[in-house]
């Protein structure tokens, strides 16, 4: 069994078991018909994932690890708010008519600053400490900049990586404001996860842990009846994670320098609805 699996089954147990219904409430997300989006959910859900173990890909349901990969390229590497450089349609709902979606995700990860070593964005800073000042405790990039808001087409869910050296292992904890478990858990843990690796590589450490806060982890109405069937399914053992070794340069990576061998998965046979 995949851990991955492990993991989303019990989450989503716990969820579905001890979770908060909010019916009761006027809520903002909505479904395509105009109809309430509504959800049940748990505060504060923690999940370590150890990366020098094995990648943490479902195997319940097919995880599209290359879009999801691209859209980490996109918003660190390429540091886009545009969808024009996405390869997939995943924020097409958000973008204007200039394909912008404001000062969101890759934007404030451009954004340079001055520190004592010179001018960097938060990416560049966060990949110098790593091969200069490993065992810096102020290694974090944060997303969530409230004077930029307003010109953010969607608040970020994923907001904050902090970043750690243990030894000569890179660990990492992802904070996430909102999780749709569905839709979106998994599709965040790999590309992470892969995030985790390349960083790793280029700055010369080994993977460790990526630890996973999420603050709202919930369950649509209407997914609830895929959520059931998805998790009573038998998982299969993790896929074998693959990427290119030779690249020391964090900005040469590319979708195509990583593959999974060996990836076996259940078929979804229906459409995910998505809320918005």
């Amino acid at each position: 069994m995949s851990y991955a699996d492990k993991v989303f089954i019990e989450n989503c147990n716990d969820i579905l078991t001890n979770g908060f219904w909010d019916t009761d409430y006027n809520v903002r997300p909505k479904w395509s018909d105009g109809s309430p989006a509504h959800t049940i959910k748990r505060f504060g859900i923690i999940n370590r994932y150890d990366l020098s173990k094995e990648f943490p890909l479902l195997t319940l349901r097919k995880i599209n690890y290359r879009a999801a990969i691209d859209e980490i390229l996109w918003i660190w590497q390429k540091k886009s708010n545009n969808i024009s450089d996405l390869n997939s349609r995943i924020w097409d709902a958000w973008a204007d008519e200039n394909g912008s979606i404001g000062k969101a995700y890759g934007y404030q990860l451009g954004v340079k600053h001055k520190y004592a070593e010179g001018m960097f964005d938060q990416v560049d800073r966060i990949l110098f400490d790593l091969k200069h000042n490993p065992l810096s405790r102020r290694i974090i990039s944060n997303l969530y900049n409230h004077h930029d808001l307003h010109d953010m087409a969607l608040y970020p869910c994923a907001y904050s990586m902090t970043f750690n050296v243990v030894g000569n292992k890179l660990n990492a904890i992802l904070n996430q404001r909102s999780q749709d478990m569905l839709v979106a858990n998994n599709w965040n843990v790999c590309q992470y996860a892969a995030l985790i690796h390349m960083f790793s590589q280029v700055s010369g450490l080994e993977v460790g842990e990526l630890v996973h806060v999420i603050a709202d982890a919930h369950i649509y109405d209407r997914h609830i009846p895929i959520v059931k069937e998805i998790i009573e399914r038998e998982p299969f053992d993790a896929p074998k994670f693959e990427i290119d070794k030779d690249i020391d340069d964090f900005y040469k990576f590319t979708v195509g320098s990583f593959n999974v061998d060996n990836y076996r998965y259940h078929a979804l046979d229906k459409k995910i609805p998505v809320a918005e």
